[in-house]
């Protein structure tokens, strides 16, 4: 079965984008409620146990990457027997994985205290409260999370985007009136708690009523479950790679600078965060037609489309990163009413930046490298990248002055993807599904666009320097300031992709 590209792109990217849009807004007023009514210690508390939940889904071992992936052929051959003993098989293993980031999340509570420097806010219970953020980490693995890959595969994105736009609107209209009416923090994890299963049973009623037909019934074959486990110690590594960038940055931040440094790292993460996700929309609606396009076209097709992708994602890129530097800092001290503790200097902003430029960047490859299953080949990429990330977050944190090291912990990962991950990725996709030709064009097409960025970025944040007028409605009109200035800049560059865009979507 030959899906619709174009046309599930489109679906997708509508309801991933409302739903990153909800995610943008409503995370944003959810912290801005911790740090105004509870303070940043709790705000930094919550991205610690975020952070140490992070690691401990390495029990997933990217079990739900490699069962999606080898999904896209029997979809592709219409194969719905072989279909129903993946998902069987992936139940299987959901339960297990639940079960074990249970069994280890508790035999972590002795340790909590040793991973918080400085004092912990008086009137909580810093256990009770993990334990109720390691029952909702869990709790989907008992469930019927597993079910989502039934509509990831069929390139049904946009069904999962719905049901998360819906939970997620009820959920923090409910945490808000909680924060906002008791300023109490255990309701507020347990209204979280609440909404996690309810969206695990919408995914699961969604999926019997569109795909009735798909059961977690049959046996995977011996050699299929080999693959399947072999492609995983591939992606585990990869797993790894990626907690040690990513969620280690907390703790560090946590065992060597306090709570509050954690909170003003999660501030301009979260904007970070925040505007990927708003991109991200373009790359959740990609996968599964990457995946269903490898097993039904040629390899000049495939790179045709995928140099179609990057050229629309890198355009929104550039617009972003160009906005976001002009209107990071003012951003933040707008947010954060000033709060010395809380909005760092200068530098911090600019390499925030470069890290969502450089991150993003790599994307549409990181999306069709993961519909190609080609993770054995570098499989020991993450790895030496989460080292060096962690070994120099560790020496800048400890060795820079005062005042830089929470902006050691934001460069060590940019250097880990400019110097490690970035060349041994286009690597691997160019070697081994593309060919030198095309990997010189993609390098030129990236060259090109480094160089719009930088010019781009300096005439919007030029254009808002000039605006002086401070407080809410100042913000506000660098706001428009920046986004036309920009918008501007890159209609001009390109227009002729921005109709073919505007027609695309009209279809």
């Amino acid at each position: 079965m030959k899906l619709d590209f174009t046309k599930d792109a489109k679906r997708n990217v509508l309801a991933s984008g409302i739903y990153n849009a909800l995610k943008l807004l409503f995370p944003f007023l959810n912290r801005t409620l911790f740090l105004w009514l509870l303070g940043p210690e709790y705000l930094g508390l919550n991205g610690l146990f975020t952070s140490i939940l992070g690691v401990l889904m390495l029990a997933e071992l990217g079990f739900g990457t490699a069962v999606l992936c080898s999904l896209y052929k029997p979809v592709a051959d219409d194969d719905k027997e072989l279909f129903n003993a993946y998902l069987r098989f992936y139940r299987k293993v959901y339960r297990c994985v639940g079960t074990v980031i249970f069994i280890v999340g508790l035999c972590l509570l002795p340790f909590l205290r040793r991973l918080i420097h400085g004092h912990v806010p008086e009137d909580v219970n810093l256990y009770v409260l993990y334990l109720i953020h390691l029952v909702n980490t869990s709790a989907s693995y008992f469930l019927f999370a597993y079910r989502g890959c039934i509509l990831g595969a069929h390139n049904r994105t946009d069904v999962l985007s719905h049901i998360r736009s819906l939970t997620s609107l009820c959920q923090y209209i409910t945490i808000f009136c909680v924060l906002y009416f008791t300023r109490n923090y255990y309701l507020y994890l347990i209204a979280t708690v609440l909404f996690t299963f309810i969206q695990n049973i919408l995914i699961y009623r969604e999926s019997r009523r569109l795909f009735p037909e798909i059961q977690p019934h049959g046996v995977l074959p011996k050699h299929l479950q080999a693959k399947v486990i072999s492609e995983v110690k591939s992606i585990f590594l990869h797993k790894i790679g990626g907690v040690i960038s990513h969620q280690i940055a907390n703790l560090v931040i946590s065992a060597f600078l306090g709570l509050t440094a954690v909170a003003a790292y999660g501030n301009y993460y979260y904007v970070v965060t925040s505007v990927s996700g708003l991109i991200g929309a373009a790359y959740a609606s990609m996968n599964g037609g990457f995946g269903n396009k490898i097993h039904t076209e040629t390899k000049s097709q495939n790179f045709d489309i995928f140099m179609k992708m990057c050229h629309i994602t890198q355009v929104l890129i550039l617009w972003c990163t160009a906005v976001m530097f002009a209107l990071f800092q003012p951003f933040i001290r707008i947010w954060a009413q000033g709060n010395p503790l809380l909005v760092r200097h200068t530098l911090t902003p600019v390499l925030t930046v470069l890290f969502f430029y450089v991150n993003q960047s790599r994307q549409t490859l990181l999306t069709f490298k993961s519909a190609a299953a080609l993770w054995r080949q570098d499989r020991w990429k993450p790895i030496l990248s989460g080292i060096f990330t962690l070994a120099l977050s560790i020496t800048l944190v400890t060795q820079l002055p005062e005042k830089y090291r929470l902006d050691g912990v934001l460069l060590a990962p940019s250097l880990a993807y400019l110097l490690i991950q970035i060349p041994w990725e286009s690597h691997v996709v160019f070697q081994y599904f593309f060919d030198r030709h095309q990997r010189n064009q993609y390098w030129n097409f990236h060259l090109q666009f480094i160089t719009l960025t930088v010019a781009v970025s300096t005439l919007t944040w030029l254009a808002v320097y000039y605006v002086k007028i401070d407080g809410i409605p100042g913000f506000a009109l660098k706001a428009i300031t920046a986004m036309a200035t920009a918008g501007i800049i890159v209609l001009a560059l390109f227009h002729e992709d921005a109709m073919r865009l505007l027609k695309l979507i009209k279809r």
